[in-house]
């Protein structure tokens, strides 16, 4: 775990709510990620975990409560300045994303390029420092087409430090991976924390491989926080919807059906 958290949160949510038209996503959310720490979010699917990325992001923006980034309250920013505030964040998509018709080396070029004005001399250097630090300098000619799962996350991760962010967002960084490239990844990920001096938030449903890294976790349900605490609290939570989720037991809060009437009346109404 880092041992140089600040003291002053970089990411700040205070009361946030946000909804899809009618229908409520979240509903009165506050969290705090500081400098240094590697923090995760977990709770069920549609729980409205990736919306919190994605409100952090600034491509949403909340119904009411304030989303602060380094500062700086998102909703106030010209679109200008949300341009200025994301160049200075790194995302890694669930499955990568990478641009298929570029090779591994100006995949993670292109922010570089697009971003700064470097010249090429000095991109081409950096963008082998990257590689070289998740190992994959030597995969630097290949196509996305010719890698493997664990190979292309680590290529989308080389690209998503390229710019050295201030903060990385993690959606479901460890989906589809083999146990060797997950464990890979995850390290990965605690240690570029680390050297960039970062936070980082990670949305995951691995439990037990994100509580051997992160140095928080949040628990989302029905668009609140209903648990929180250090990786050490929430092993030892004897709360019915932690419980449940770490060790993934069936019979808990969180209901296997969606609300819906009862299949009786359904069946009732399509016989008449």
């Amino acid at each position: 775990m880092s041992s140089n958290i600040s003291s002053h949160p970089l990411v700040c949510l205070q009361d946030v709510r946000f909804a899809y038209g009618e229908r409520e996503i979240l509903r009165g959310v506050n969290l705090a990620v500081h400098r240094g720490q590697l923090v995760a979010i977990m709770g069920g699917s549609g729980s409205g975990k990736t919306t919190l990325l994605r409100l952090i992001g600034g491509q949403l923006r909340a119904g009411s409560g304030k989303v602060a980034v380094d500062g700086q309250d998102l909703s106030a920013l010209s679109v200008r300045g949300l341009y200025a505030m994301r160049r200075r964040m790194g995302m890694l998509f669930q499955f990568g994303a990478l641009f298929t018709d570029m090779s591994v080396f100006d995949n993670v070029a292109f922010p570089l390029r697009e971003h700064t004005d470097l010249p090429a001399e000095l991109i081409h250097d950096l963008v082998l420092m990257k590689l070289h630090a998740v190992g994959l300098r030597g995969a630097r000619a290949l196509m996305p087409a010719e890698l493997s799962g664990g190979m292309a996350r680590r290529v989308a991760l080389a690209r998503a430090v390229a710019l050295d962010p201030m903060l990385m967002l993690y959606d479901e960084p460890f989906a589809g991976l083999d146990p060797i490239s997950l464990s890979v990844t995850g390290q990965l990920i605690r240690r570029l924390n680390d050297a960039l001096g970062a936070a980082s938030i990670m949305v995951t449903h691995d439990v037990q491989v994100s509580l051997g890294l992160v140095d928080y976790v949040y628990f989302l349900s029905n668009g609140v926080i209903v648990a929180q605490g250090s990786p050490e609290e929430i092993r030892a939570s004897n709360d019915p919807f932690v419980r449940q989720f770490v060790h993934a037991e069936a019979d808990g809060p969180v209901p296997f059906h969606y609300p819906a009437p009862p299949l009786e009346s359904l069946l009732d109404g399509a016989a008449a």
